[in-house]
């Protein structure tokens, strides 16, 4: 983020976004349309595809994926929301979507299409009774990054440079509704059983509406930002409660690009090994000290910079998970070089995790221990190592042929009842994240594996 800001009184320095949204369908009925609306057009897509083949024209999955792909995201992106923070958050698994998808949904991180002017200012003069150009000394009306939950605004006050984070309207009340409408669809396709599903249904619900709740963030990001502040290579921002609401978010600009961005500036190994240390030491402290976890690592959320050979500025404490210390001492205990070893020691782990039953057939319990011993010594090997080298390609092809094996296995794909403890759901991706991005940044690393076990 080094372009200025030239903006003063209600003209704007960026470039108009000719994908503005003038508004948002924010009712139940609106939004059951649209999706209603996205599947037609989808299920027309499948109709002209199977039709050129049978008629004998070539029609490739790759283009039938890549339409729907571009109708999908564009379904989300007017909705926000919810909708858009779950294709966010499918982004990151690499291994789950075609690339058409994945490609086009990793652009909810921080491009997609942002509000009008008209409707950013009406946004600040409910939060603050006034228009933005009168709270601020100079407002840019044009987003710099737009995501799921709200986009950004760069402006000025008593000569501080501010990231204004503007939340979209109805977002909040419409998580409720779109989780109601989505969850009989899903039930139905997937075979599964709602009294099953719901307390995994409920803790993805709380997440998401406490992404609402700025006043939260606020106060998370002040506290962790104090916490972490001795963690060497990091920036977080300053938050100004004076500028903020439930509903819009004032804090510091801070410098920097966004991963993409960063590595097409061919940065050094050793700054990218010193951004990786960062990285890892900043959620190895939360983990095993605080026991919460900034639970959204997506490429969004960060800003990367090569000074004082690698800087890595923390942005977007909306999503953070709360760890209970039973959690805590399974979810660890399960990556020990013990756990591993002994076969007893792990049954027992993962019957508290729920991923085993007492009342599993044998065949079953053989199965899931023999998958999670597996996943478990391949996911966790970098816990277990004092260093380890996230641009190992052959590490990495491992882990997407793992995950390739998994959705292949019959067991696998018949089960339809999920299993393990709901609070896993974002453990789990906070470092799904975490590797994601040292792997794009070929980050080595001192783990301090002695932290586990």
């Amino acid at each position: 983020m080094s372009d200025d800001l030239n903006t003063s009184g209600s003209a704007a320095s960026a470039p108009t976004d000719s994908r503005q949204l003038a508004s948002l369908p924010t009712t139940k009925v609106a939004r059951a349309a649209r999706f209603a609306k996205t599947g037609l057009k989808v299920g027309a897509n499948y109709v002209k595809h199977y039709a050129k083949r049978a008629a004998g024209v070539t029609s490739e999955t790759e283009d039938l994926h890549a339409a729907n792909a571009a109708e999908l995201y564009g379904a989300l992106s007017e909705m926000k929301g919810s909708v858009l923070k779950v294709a966010q958050m499918l982004a990151m698994e690499k291994n789950m979507l075609p690339t058409a998808y994945s490609d086009l949904f990793a652009q909810a991180q921080y491009q997609s299409p942002p509000l009008s002017g008209p409707l950013v200012t009406k946004v600040l003069r409910d939060a603050f009774g006034r228009s933005p150009f009168e709270v601020f000394d100079e407002f840019d009306i044009n987003a710099r990054q737009a995501a799921s939950i709200g986009q950004v605004h760069r402006a000025r006050k008593d000569d501080r440079t501010l990231a204004v984070k503007v939340q979209y309207p109805g977002v909040a009340d419409s998580i409720r509704s779109d989780i109601r409408l989505v969850k009989p669809i899903a039930l139905r396709v997937l075979g599964l059983d709602e009294a099953q599903v719901r307390p995994y249904l409920e803790e993805v619900e709380a997440r998401l509406l406490e992404e609402t709740n700025y006043a939260l963030e606020l106060q998370r990001g002040t506290e962790i930002a104090a916490e972490c502040a001795h963690i060497a290579h990091l920036e977080f921002p300053r938050y100004y409660p004076e500028l903020s609401t439930n509903r819009v978010l004032t804090m510091d600009w801070l410098p920097g690009q966004h991963l993409k961005e960063f590595l097409a500036t061919n940065p050094s190994q050793e700054v990218r090994n010193q951004l990786g240390q960062a990285l890892w030491d900043f959620y190895a402290f939360q983990l095993h000290t605080l026991h919460r976890v900034h639970a959204d690592p997506h490429p969004g959320n960060f800003l990367l910079r090569a000074d004082n050979g690698g800087t890595v500025g923390v942005l977007d404490f909306g999503c953070v998970k709360e760890i209970p210390a039973d959690v805590y001492a399974l979810f660890t205990a399960l990556l020990t070089p013990e756990t591993l070893a002994d076969e007893t020691r792990l049954a027992d782990l993962l019957t508290q995790a729920g991923v085993l039953r007492p009342e599993d057939a044998p065949s079953r319990r053989e199965f899931y221990l023999r998958t999670m011993q597996a996943s478990l010594e391949l996911v966790g090997r970098p816990f277990r190592q004092a260093a380890f080298d996230f641009g190992d390609p052959a590490y990495m092809a491992a882990l997407y042929q793992l995950g390739d094996d998994l959705m292949q296995q019959p067991e696998l794909r018949q089960q339809r009842e999920p299993r393990g403890s709901e609070h896993f759901i974002y453990l789990n991706r906070t470092y799904v994240g975490l590797y994601a991005l040292l792997t794009e940044l070929r980050a080595s690393v001192q783990t301090g594996a002695a932290a586990v076990g």
